[in-house]
């Protein structure tokens, strides 16, 4: 198999069946049959490999699992039914009462739920950090410190951490370092690279590309994604066989769509910058983003997605939703078609004001998810909007 991230993404597939078909098929069953009853004993033991129960395994799930393992240059993976899926087995196959998490504060605002209203329950503790304070992070891990979460780039922040010091911290400390690859994809950036030892993703945005189905992946070390499966395997947060169908054939074109993605989305951000209405416009791969060595370093592009901040704040932000014609108001991203958000109202309206003034998210920010119309006729939109 050649080493090239698109033939990888195209070339890995399931066994051709008997009727030797050139597309994968669907495998729309529950369960599996066995030809003895020794074989079936012999499953159920997990002495051989063989599918049993669909939320188990399944040969659609396997092959998307398998593709993003591979792509992320991870020895295994395990396909959820979403993306907070893939991020609560993440944690809970690892964590236990007494247990600390380091968390960056810039992450995804379910997330931000999941730390504060849950993991409590069972007696996990958590502390943030800053991504722009970076050498504050050692300070911050105690004796029962297992594992730090970063997003990078963050949702909607944008704020990139540097993933080589946060690999050789978390060595040095023995603490699992995991990281939510959500924006950059596997074809931009890999964690694991610098260290990680756990990759998730949420596969309904850009992995899936067009807002049709829900999923998501955890990816990492071999007998550390057997935990993630056997956390899966007994609680049931397995990912469909039409939907792992799906996503697999969409990681075919996923480079292709993300060369357009970052092309738009640069050329939006460097437009934006220009304009009166504007008073701030944050993507990875600006010359003013606070942290482009860094982005520049450890991503191939600058990823799909970009902010700015309407002048006028929290009523003129939506505003300008609402005099969008083109672009769509949605919750997803990582879409064909170009989606604004307005993340103060919408995604991280749970958070306080000032948890979101500490992430970035001001009252005027606007997240724009660049899609594959053309550049123009996103721009055109964007401008008579802000007008």
């Amino acid at each position: 198999m050649s080493k090239h991230f698109e033939t990888q993404a195209v070339r890995t597939q399931t066994e051709q069946t008997q009727q030797k078909e050139h597309s994968v098929p669907l495998y729309l069953s529950s369960s599996f049959t066995f030809d003895s009853a020794e074989d079936m004993r012999a499953a159920f033991a997990d002495e051989t490999d063989a599918n049993i129960y669909s939320r188990f395994s399944n040969p659609n799930a396997d092959e998307f699992s398998e593709k993003m393992a591979l792509l992320e240059g991870a020895e295994a993976g395990f396909a959820t039914a979403s993306g907070m899926g893939a991020v609560f087995a993440s944690f809970m196959a690892f964590l236990s009462s007494g247990d600390h998490l380091l968390v960056c504060r810039s992450i995804f605002g379910s997330t931000h739920t999941i730390l504060k209203n849950f993991l409590p329950r069972w007696g996990i503790t958590f502390s943030y950090f800053d991504a722009a304070q970076p050498e504050r992070i050692e300070s911050l891990i105690q004796k029962n410190t297992k594992m730090i979460f970063v997003e990078t780039p963050s949702n909607p922040g944008l704020d990139i951490i540097d993933l080589d010091v946060l690999g050789k911290l978390s060595k040095k400390h023995n603490i699992l370092l995991n990281v939510d690859n959500c924006f950059a994809t596997p074809y931009l950036q890999q964690p694991i690279l610098y260290g990680a030892d756990l990759v998730t993703h949420s596969a309904t945005k850009f992995i899936d590309g067009q807002g049709r189905v829900l999923g998501g992946a955890v990816v990492g070390k071999k007998e550390l994604i057997q935990k993630i499966y056997l956390f899966c395997r007994a609680t049931g947060p397995a990912l469909s066989p039409f939907n792992a169908w799906v996503l697999s054939k969409s990681l075919e074109t996923l480079a292709v769509r993300m060369d357009r993605h970052c092309e738009n989305a640069l050329k939006l951000a460097l437009l934006l910058q220009q304009n009166k209405n504007v008073e701030q416009v944050n993507y990875p791969f600006l010359e003013s983003h606070p942290n482009v060595a860094i982005a520049k370093k450890q991503m191939k592009k600058g990823g799909g997605v970009l902010t700015f901040t309407v002048k006028g704040g929290f009523g003129k932000g939506r505003k300008f939703l609402d005099a969008l014609e083109l672009c769509s108001l949605t919750a997803n991203l990582g879409d064909t078609r170009t989606i604004a958000t307005h993340p103060a109202s919408t995604t991280h309206a749970k958070l306080t004001e000032a948890e979101r003034l500490e992430v970035g998210i001001t009252p005027g920010l606007v997240r724009i998810s660049a899609g594959l119309e053309h550049i123009d006729d996103i721009a055109t939109d964007i401008e008579q909007a802000l007008k």
